[in-house]
């Protein structure tokens, strides 16, 4: 059988380059979605500034196990602890504050960003002395060469720095140079005490240097017998996290973006790979039953088909190795490219996403064997002399039932967004995958479902399309299984694409109108260079023709409830301006008591939390302290736009900066144009600050969106491409296996002009049925979806996005279809007859 098996596969090469490019492909888009699962679990960074420091020890960034999105610093109190410990030779805090270096009032870093330390610091990097001496009192710094080259300054300068949104003047002692390019910002460094002060009193990390020759693995967990749950103890690539406060915040997005996707591609790659090796089997009737007349059995044809398929795919995932891998760094490069995951996290793909894809593609290839190969070796040698009649058996009771799995399954996710599933990140888990399970319970029953809208669409195919129509109509009633053959991945295109695309474009549109609504600004202040100074506001609300101004500090956070913690965004605002900048409609309480220890929220969380006016909530802020502040207003809800919101001076000293980087400006009924002239004047006094329009948040807010669009449409191109792959596989090899019928047809009279345009009648046929089908499997996904979203049955997005997609669907029909004919008519009809 193994020599029998070789010389099919050398005579048959066809069928199986199309199902060996379906399992290649399936394998390596199955390792590329996990190389980026396997990124997002493990999310470790290589070390920049502290890459000198084996062992780092740095705030816990996690609560109750969910990622905060701020830098949780750690009590200086350890850095004497872990110096203490044994097999540690030293220990040294680490601080990192934005600072910015101005020349002529003007930054000097431009884009990139600046950061001040402690000259302690400098040793982990390592800076080392390129001229003048170390910071000793308060009022000197030792700039990186790079930044004092562009200052033009040199020990004994002075310069201005914006540091804690105050502009200081300091003297340059000297200018170091690091050893190495690891750190890519520009750095600043202070005497130790003075750098602690500007950073609040407490450090980032502890760099922990251990004694020559001992064991770093050791004396890491004698750290971390020192410090216990007070910090983490980091070592190897995740020292880099310690730099990258609020980088896991962003792990659950790729974990889940990995899931979502990831979990369609496999069941995608999964029927692409079945349906083009069924699809192979079942076109072979005729060359087993002819092996069953001269005495094969069909265990020793079972044993051919298996090996045939265990030669493919075992080719086809070894090949895909390799470009699965760089699959999954381009997939991964778009996610760090579009800022949804620091560019400084490490591309993980080991052995795990490589034996996934390979498990799926024989999985895949071992089903469909199982069964297509199990009815072609059963196949009775009279069946060699009725070919024409092969094929045409469809239905039995294994498939009914695993197409009423699919089915079930798809509508039941599809009724799960709509009824339980809330407004959130975690809403597409169940709305993306329940249009790709209704697809595949189609399919499986595409053949019964073909003969019938065939039937339905006869009268008006015969009125419109003549003598081609009716032997198109011939050949879709008689070859039911075969056109089901080319529906079927057509479907799986346009219901995956038409719902995942029209998914993305009611969010983006939900998120930004709503975002739109909400913001009631007229201008926005953005600090380039770490947030605005308390003092700032008081100077904006002093402008002529100001009607209200407010700071305002983003972050997110989480509630502790009775029955666990709820993430929440969270919302700095100043009392005096909130109203009149941001669209919250108090209830209940005023929001002009929104300061110091309080907090305001919307009625229908307060009632979620167990909360009215004058209680406490429980909070965990975004560098983990946990707050009760008192509640002193309720407002209206927006389902849209839920936060709870604080006063700026509260939350901003628990995020990474410090300080407020924007404020919001709302003109009075003076004239808007004197008003921004003011604001320029003023934003051109205060170093590093830009003005501009109030919708510029929206459209930021709109810019976060469209960071996850970049990566979702990367994905969803990659999933539609697969199919079209399949589409052309199947359309093309149905077509090849007819050239014998095109050959008879044009002998017995039909023109090659008739002959193509049956196929074009057919390609019609294929395209309606195929369009309907994949239309009714979106909708499972796009309904529900908007249903949540926008209270509306029906998705944003343009009709084009439908159009281009069914349009884009027929072109691969009509190419694979017509093309392949075209150029096999012109072999002679005889040839063609003789070949087969």
């Amino acid at each position: 059988m193994w020599r029998l098996a070789l010389r099919t596969l050398k005579f048959r090469r066809t069928s199986f380059v199309a199902t060996f490019l379906a399992m290649f492909l399936g394998a390596a888009i199955v390792i590329g979605c996990g190389g980026l699962m396997e990124t997002g679990v493990r999310m470790a960074a290589d070390p920049l500034r502290l890459d000198g420091a084996p062992v780092v020890v740095t705030g816990e960034q996690t609560y109750d196990g969910a990622a905060l999105t701020e830098r949780h610093r750690i009590d200086p109190k350890l850095v004497g602890e872990v110096a203490r410990a044994d097999g540690v030779r030293d220990a040294v805090g680490d601080v990192s504050f934005p600072a910015t270096v101005l020349k002529d009032g003007k930054a000097l870093t431009g884009e990139d960003t600046s950061y001040g330390h402690g000259w302690a610091g400098a040793r982990l990097t390592p800076y080392t002395l390129a001229a003048g001496a170390s910071p000793v009192a308060g009022g000197e710094v030792v700039l990186d060469s790079g930044l004092a080259e562009r200052a033009g300054a040199a020990p004994g300068s002075v310069v201005e720095i914006a540091v804690n949104g105050e502009t200081r003047r300091f003297t340059v002692s000297g200018v170091a140079g690091q050893r190495g390019d690891s750190n890519p910002d520009a750095a600043l460094f202070f005497s130790d005490e003075q750098a602690r002060t500007l950073a609040g009193g407490r450090i980032d990390s502890i760099g922990v240097l251990p004694e020559n020759g001992a064991d770093t693995a050791a004396v890491a967990a004698t750290v971390r017998s020192v410090v216990g749950d007070r910090a983490e103890v980091l070592t190897g690539e995740r020292r880099g996290l310690a730099e990258l406060p609020g980088t896991l915040s962003s792990q659950r997005t790729v974990v889940i973006l990995a899931a979502i996707f990831g979990s369609s591609v496999v069941l995608i790659v999964m029927f692409g790979v079945a349906s083009t090796l069924g699809l192979s089997l079942q076109q072979r009737t005729r060359e087993m039953a002819l092996l069953r007349a001269v005495g094969s059995t069909p265990q020793q044809l079972r044993r051919m088909i298996l090996i045939e398929t265990a030669v493919l795919s075992v080719a086809s995932v070894l090949l895909a190795l390799y470009p699965g891998y760089l699959l999954g760094r381009l997939l991964f490069g778009v996610l760090t490219s579009s800022g949804v995951v620091s560019s400084a996290i490490v591309y993980h793909a080991g052995w795990m996403p490589m034996a996934v894809g390979a498990v799926v593609t024989v999985l895949a290839a071992a089903g469909a064997t199982r069964f297509a190969g199990r009815r072609a070796a059963r196949t009775e040698p009279v069946a060699a002399l009725a070919e024409s009649a092969a094929g045409t058996r469809w239905f039995s009771v294994p498939r009914l039932l695993i197409a009423l799995f699919f089915l079930a399954n798809g509508i039941g996710l599809a009724v799960a967004t709509a009824t339980v599933m809330e407004d959130g990140p975690t809403l597409a888990s169940t709305a993306g995958p329940a249009s790709v399970l209704f697809c595949i319970g189609l399919a499986l029953l595409a053949p019964g479902i073909t003969k019938a809208m065939v039937a339905l669409l006869r009268l008006p195919v015969r009125a419109f399309s003549g003598i081609p129509g009716m032997l198109a109509l011939r050949n879709a009633t008689t070859a039911n299984v075969r056109m089901a053959g080319a529906v079927a991945p057509i479907v799986l295109l346009i219901g995956i694409a038409t719902g995942t695309l029209y998914m993305q474009a009611t969010e983006d549109h939900v998120s930004q109108s709503s975002y739109d609504r909400n913001v009631l600004a007229d201008y926005v202040l953005d600090s380039t260079t770490g947030g605005f100074a308390p003092a700032v506001v008081d100077r904006v609300r002093a402008t002529p023709g100001v009607a209200a101004a407010s700071e305002f500090v983003t972050s997110r956070g989480f509630v502790d409830t009775p029955d666990g913690r709820a993430d929440t965004e969270l919302r700095g605002v100043s009392a005096e301006g909130v109203r009149q900048s941001l669209d919250l409609r108090p209830v209940a309480g005023s929001l002009t008591g929104l300061r110091g220890d309080t907090v305001a929220l919307s009625d229908k969380k307060a009632e979620e939390y167990g909360v009215g006016v004058g209680d406490r909530l429980p909070l965990r802020l975004g560098d983990g302290t946990a707050v009760r502040p008192t509640v002193v207003a309720l407002y209206a809800d927006n389902p849209k736009q839920q936060y709870v919101t604080l006063p700026a001076a509260t939350l901003a000293p628990h995020t990474s900066d410090g300080l407020p980087h924007q404020i919001l400006v709302r003109s009075g009924e003076d004239g808007p144009a004197e008003l921004r002239e003011a604001l320029a004047g003023l934003a051109a006094s205060v170093p590093g600050t830009e003005l501009d329009d109030g919708d510029s948040l929206a459209g930021r807010n709109n810019q976060i969106q469209q960071i996850l669009v970049a990566a979702n449409y990367t994905i969803v191109a990659m999933i539609v491409g697969y199919a079209a792959i399949t589409v052309v596989n199947t359309l093309v090899a149905v077509t090849r296996k007819r050239r014998a019928e095109f050959g008879l047809q044009q002998l017995t009279g039909a023109t090659r002009r008739q002959v193509l345009g049956m196929l074009t009648v057919e390609g019609v046929l294929i395209g309606v049925i195929a369009t309907v089908l994949g239309t009714i499997a979106a909708a499972t996904t796009i309904v529900p979806y908007s249903m949540v979203k926008s209270d509306s049955y029906l998705p944003s997005g343009s009709i084009g996005i439908y159009l281009a997609i069914v349009g884009g669907s027929l072109v691969l029909v009509f190419g694979a279809t017509l093309l392949p004919s075209w150029r096999g008519m012109r072999t002679p009809a005889v040839d063609s007859v003789k070949a087969a």
